[in-house]
């Protein structure tokens, strides 16, 4: 399991990555370092109102007992701690305000990250599993970026507080024993490096004992992510699935799952880590409670040889309090801070991911008469040595209507995936009017197609910016590209027409559509855009062959004059084509119409046909 102890640092490496992940909260939409600074300064001082007032009060009573002064005293501490306190509430709730956002604001930059990489890393195995490495380490144990933001107020409320009472407890030190007194040993310089002595025990030594308690909670992230991914994000959520409630149902699969919930030693692997560090806190009390009494021994020595009155005492123990919480504080943030940095750079590591694509200049006209040309195109995936895709050449005319035919991994999908530069040939060119599609700029080269994967997805939001890609759109030309899709029967039944929410995810009146009814929704998403070239990848595969042929059909009226690409496995919906390419194992094997290829006996696409066609027939095979 990979730990963060693996991992050694300079110092100038430790600032860089903790200055880097602070640079990130700039980008939330609150000022979070604000309200955080302003509000550790406020928390850290109010303590600090009580401890010098009290002790001037307590000083007044123990020695004059000016009536008139103890009346200034009370006042001026009620105040001011009215103050203080109304204040930090004020800050406390506006802190709370700017940092509701923290969570998502973090996932955010990584989600940006991915919606901005190249499609090809996307998809890589090794790139999404680094990041939902990410992801789980910041739901989980909160390392990385969220580390950062936590440990924050602390330093700032820390290094107030040991700022403030280095100033207040300094002149204990500086105060004499009066002469004569037996205990005129206490302010020799002896004594002082004693008591320095016994205070850096109780600050240094506490807080490395709680490093060495914490050190393997710390470095269990993997496994508490194991266990969160095990249990919280796939057993549990088994309970819940509706889609696999029909199998758990049927197969009776409780025991199944109750044996997944069982067979992972959840307590055998975290009890002797709790232990360690229930052991570590009680050795780190014993040294503070030790070190605290010995100086607040020397605090009330002085006190009673006549160094200073008893309220000084108050002052002096506060303020010693404050200076020893602050500096080990500091101590053991700053060891969480530095276990984060291995995290942090896995964040670093996967935000700094470089965009490898070719991003053209060249801008697109857009027009009805764009022809496409793929020369000795050649393309296989990052982590395969087989070729997906080899020396494919292929002219799409304009206007024409071309279906691009053949088995499953023959290539049709990797193909259409290179024309949208979701990937670039490994060998060859793909030319728009002549021109590498390379050297296009990107958003606009896009806009000259309407695709439908065959793997499309719809958003959990209302219908109407589903069609519509879009958070505002033409509700007209909405609602007219639903009808030709198909979908108008369906939409007269939905309770809010094109507001209608899809799915329950953000909405609990949402409605749940169907295959096919999700099918002609990205459809007509199709048809909104309008663009001059219509891809459809296996669009239909939901539909019964019927409901596919008058998609088709429909589909062959609405294009018009356009260019259109149609992708499928049924060859039966591709008779209209112009022109139909058939792939196999990656290359073209034949291309032509229909009529042209089903009277070649030895061709892949009468084989293909006549294995379709024998359960169309009512011969018997």
């Amino acid at each position: 399991m990979e730990t963060a102890k693996e991992t050694k640092y300079t110092l100038k490496q430790h600032a860089a990555f903790i200055m880097r992940g602070l640079g990130y909260l700039k980008t939330f939409p609150k000022p979070i370092l604000l309200s955080k600074t302003l509000f550790s300064i406020v928390s850290a001082l109010v303590p600090f109102v009580n401890l010098y007032f009290s002790a001037l009060i307590l000083n007044e009573l123990a020695g004059a007992r000016d009536q008139s002064r103890l009346i200034n005293l009370v006042i001026l501490t009620i105040g001011l701690n009215l103050l203080a306190n109304l204040l930090k509430s004020l800050l406390s709730r506006w802190n709370d305000y700017c940092t509701a956002y923290e969570y998502h604001s973090i996932l955010k930059i990584y989600s940006d990250k991915q919606l901005s990489m190249d499609f090809i890393d996307v998809q890589d195995s090794e790139v999404r599993q680094e990041y939902y490495k990410i992801s789980q380490h910041h739901k989980g144990m909160g390392q990385g970026i969220r580390q950062l933001i936590n440990t924050y107020d602390w330093f700032t409320m820390s290094a107030i507080q040991i700022i403030v009472s280095s100033a207040l407890a300094f002149s204990l030190f500086l105060t004499r024993v009066p002469e004569g007194s037996p205990l005129i040993w206490l302010g020799s310089p002896l004594a002082v490096a004693a008591i320095f002595l016994v205070l850096a025990c109780g600050i240094l030594i506490p807080p490395r004992l709680y490093m060495w308690g914490d050190k393997e909670l710390a470095e269990s992230a993997d496994h508490n992510n194991r266990n969160n991914r095990i249990f919280a994000f796939y057993i549990y959520k088994l309970m819940s699935d509706i889609g696999r409630a029909k199998d758990i149902h049927t197969y009776n699969q409780k025991h199944l799952i109750n044996k997944g919930l069982t067979q992972h030693d959840y307590l055998g692997y975290w009890l002797p880590i709790f232990k360690k560090n229930s052991k570590a806190t009680f050795y780190a009390r014993i040294v503070t409670f030790t070190a605290n009494g010995l100086i607040y021994l020397y605090i009330a020595l002085k006190a009673y040889s006549g160094a200073f009155g008893v309220g000084s005492i108050v002052l002096y123990v506060g303020a010693i309090a404050q200076f020893s919480g602050g500096f080990s504080n500091i101590l053991g943030n700053l060891a969480w801070l530095l276990t984060n940095n291995s995290y942090l750079e896995k964040v670093f590591n996967f935000l700094d991911i470089p965009n490898k694509m070719q991003s053209g200049s060249v801008p697109v006209e857009i027009r009805d008469d764009h022809e496409i040309e793929f020369y000795n195109v050649s393309f296989k995936y990052p982590s395969s040595d087989t070729y997906a895709l080899k020396n494919f050449n292929f002219k799409f005319r304009a206007g024409e209507r071309t279906a691009i035919v053949g088995q499953n991994g023959s290539g049709k999908t990797t193909m259409i995936k290179l024309l949208c530069r979701l990937y670039d040939p490994t060998d060859g060119i793909i030319q728009l009017n002549g021109v590498d599609i390379r050297e296009y700029k990107y958003d606009e080269y896009m806009k000259v197609f309407s695709v439908v994967f065959q793997d499309f997805n719809l958003l959990p939001f209302t219908l109407g910016e589903n069609v519509a890609a879009a958070a505002t759109y033409d509700e007209e030309r909405a609602l007219e590209v639903l009808g030709k899709a198909g979908f108008d029967s369906r939409l007269e039944g939905m309770p809010n027409k094109l507001d209608t929410f899809l799915y329950k995810n953000f909405e609990g009146e949402g409605v749940e559509v169907s295959g096919g009814e999700a099918q002609k929704i990205a459809l007509a998403r199709a048809l909104y855009k309008d663009s001059p070239i219509i891809v459809l990848d296996e669009p239909t595969a939901a539909l019964d062959p019927i409901a596919e042929a008058e998609v088709y059909s429909k589909f062959n009226e609405i294009v018009s004059d356009k260019t259109a690409m149609y992708v499928s496995h049924r060859l039966s919906s591709c008779r209209f084509c112009d022109n139909i390419a058939v792939l196999h194992e990656g290359a073209l094997v034949q291309q032509g119409s229909h009529d042209e290829l089903v009277i070649d006996k030895n061709g892949k696409y009468y084989e293909l046909w006549h294995a379709q066609a024998q359960y169309y027939s009512d011969e018997k095979v």
